[in-house]
């Protein structure tokens, strides 16, 4: 039985994770400090046998023993990593540091939780994993977007210098049940204001564009990546391209087609489009995603609709 550590376990993404793993029979460490986080993602299975929860920061060290550490840790709303910073930057290279010398001393397998942020305002049209990306190192979206660059290179020099067995997966925009009310991403944020009929926000003419991936195909792509043997950075996300308006759009004809549109100014370095390249996962991986937009954008709302 494989023993799993995942931080930032209670999260978006990682309480899926956690779910996932606890159905393959597997034991499960979920370390959290609850920041974006929270228990309720977790009922399910909080007190399944395999599982394991543990208040905990990154920042931190941490002993114990695991075969397989899933590094999730980290708050990826622009919301919520703005708030605070400088300690997004210090969970993004701390946090990684912290986790990759635990890999090293247990020898557990390590898969970095990067984003499609590390591309920047991308000038290369879809993103592929070959292209460096254009970032701007001092604006208000850095301290995340130059700190999974940075655990990027860490993992990168674990790898090359002590042999630490890594997987680094560029996650694009996902999204599913247990998004935060208050995430401040495009996808809770249009469902929020549409069952409350409010006018939808759009920033800019809503003309930038975003590839949306539901969360069971992310997480699938995510446990086969960690069961391969590839170690360098590979993309996982929908190609399919969508206008930010084109999804405020569907959301409406779902929930109200009488809503209407607000428009604001479009906030610093805000990238104007971003589609990954899929194709090294589908011939790594054998992996591409299955669920369509307007299929996961009915799974949401319901699940928002249950839960608000």
């Amino acid at each position: 039985m494989k023993r799993n550590l995942v931080t930032g376990g209670s999260g978006f993404l990682g309480s899926h994770l956690s779910k996932k793993l606890i159905d393959k029979d597997e034991e499960v460490i979920c370390i959290d400090n609850f920041f974006t986080g929270t228990k309720k993602n977790l009922e399910s299975i909080i007190h399944h046998p395999n599982f394991e929860l543990i208040r905990h920061d990154v920042t931190e060290p941490l002993r114990i023993e695991v075969d397989r550490i899933w590094h999730l840790a980290c708050p990826a709303s622009p919301v919520h990593y703005q708030f605070n910073p400088i300690k997004t930057t210090k969970t993004s290279f701390m946090g990684t540091y912290n986790m990759l010398g635990l890999a090293k001393r247990v020898g557990a397998r390590f898969l970095l939780a990067s984003t499609s942020e590390i591309y920047g305002d991308p000038e290369e049209h879809p993103q592929t994993e070959l292209y460096n990306g254009s970032v701007n190192p001092i604006g208000i979206r850095s301290c995340y977007d130059e700190g999974k660059r940075i655990a990027e290179t860490l993992c990168s020099d674990y790898n090359r210098v002590h042999g630490v067995d890594i997987r680094i997966m560029r996650i694009f925009n996902t999204y599913g049940p247990n998004m935060r009310f208050d995430d401040g991403r495009v996808v809770s944020n249009f469902i929020i204001q549409a069952l409350k009929n409010e006018k939808i926000t759009l920033y800019g003419m809503g003309e930038q564009t975003r590839s949306f991936c539901y969360v069971d195909d992310l997480i699938e792509g995510m446990i086969l990546l960690m069961e391969s043997n590839y170690q360098k950075p590979i993309n996982i996300g929908n190609p399919n391209e969508f206008s930010i308006k084109q999804l405020g759009n569907i959301i409406r004809e779902i929930i109200n087609p009488n809503l209407e549109f607000t428009y604001k100014d479009l906030p610093q370095d805000d990238p104007k489009q971003r589609k990954p390249s899929i194709s090294l996962a589908k011939e790594i991986l054998n992996w591409e995603p299955k669920i369509e937009l307007r299929e996961g954008l009915l799974k949401t709302i319901e699940w928002f609709k249950i839960n608000s």
